[in-house]
Parts: C-alpha cells; structure tokens; sequence
C-alpha cells in the first residue's frame, strides 16, 4: 500500500515537473515566434517604441542596452535566434513528454539539464541579487533534488512507475 502511494505521488510530481517543461517550451517558441514578427521591419524603431510604452530611461543600463542590440540585428541573426528557441523548446517539449510517461532517461536528462542552470543561477544571484533569481533558483534545486529522488527510489526497488 505504501508503495502504491508513493509511486502515485511521484507520477503525480513527474507530471508536474513535465506540465513546467512544456509550459517553458511553449513561452520559448512563442518568443521565437516573436522574433521571426520582427523580420524585414525596423527593429530599432520598435525597440524605441517599447522603451517609450514602458517609460524606460533609454539612457539607463538595460534600455540602452536593448535598443543597442536592435540597432544591430539583422534579419540573419533573427533566424538564427528564432531556430535556437525552437531547438531549446523541442527539447523541452520531448522532455516533458518523457516526464509524463516516466521515462529514467527524461529523468535523468531532467537532472542533467537543471544541474547545468545552477552555476548560472547562484552567479546571477551573487551578482545581483532578486527575488525572481531566488525563486527560480529554489525551483530549480528543489526539480533537481525531486527527479534524483526518483531515480533512486526506482533504481533502488528495481522497478519503473
């Protein structure tokens, strides 16, 4: 009985888990989507337009960061942004699939990638510090710890969900 309720728990967690990659994969492509809107069209005069609608400082850090950028994007490195997001999201969305079916090696790739953000996330954090950074640091640890124990308990039992 009690394995059955942790097996449900941990299915019901896999789910969870999959639910999160997929919905990071969907906001990536539609940002790759995004991308891809602004082909042959003036992306500095937008990107001044968003600073504006947000009433940025466009001398401050970031704005003028951001409008630098758009000021040297070109419609080739539009593709190329654009094909990396539908890479990233492909590999979430089969991540996800293999989550929600069980799957050890979507488990283990789920711990592989999650370990690979950290470093990432703990210099941003030290860097500047954020609420935002902390959460998705937690979030992240708390997958990465999630999906080993998962592992090792099926490893352990000898046995799949």
């Amino acid at each position: 009985m009690r394995l059955m309720t942790t097996n449900n728990r941990m299915n019901e967690g896999l789910r969870a888990v999959a639910l999160l990659e997929a919905l990071k994969g969907a906001l990536v492509l539609l940002a790759g989507f995004g991308l891809l809107a602004l082909l042959h069209r003036d992306a500095e005069a937008m990107a001044e337009a968003l600073v504006e609608r947000f009433h940025l400082n466009p001398a401050h850090r970031y704005p003028k960061i951001f409008l630098a950028l758009a000021d040297k994007i070109t419609d080739r490195h539009l593709w190329l942004l654009a094909a990396g997001a539908a890479a990233y999201a492909l590999m979430r969305f089969i991540e996800a699939f293999g989550l929600w079916r069980a799957r050890a090696w979507a488990e283990w790739f789920g711990i592989l990638s999650g370990c690979l953000y950290i470093p990432l996330e703990i210099y941003g954090l030290l860097n500047r510090f954020s609420l935002a950074k902390l959460i998705m640091l937690v979030v992240n640890l708390g997958i990465v710890a999630f999906l080993a124990r998962v592992r090792w308990i099926t490893e352990a039992e000898g046995t799949e969900l």
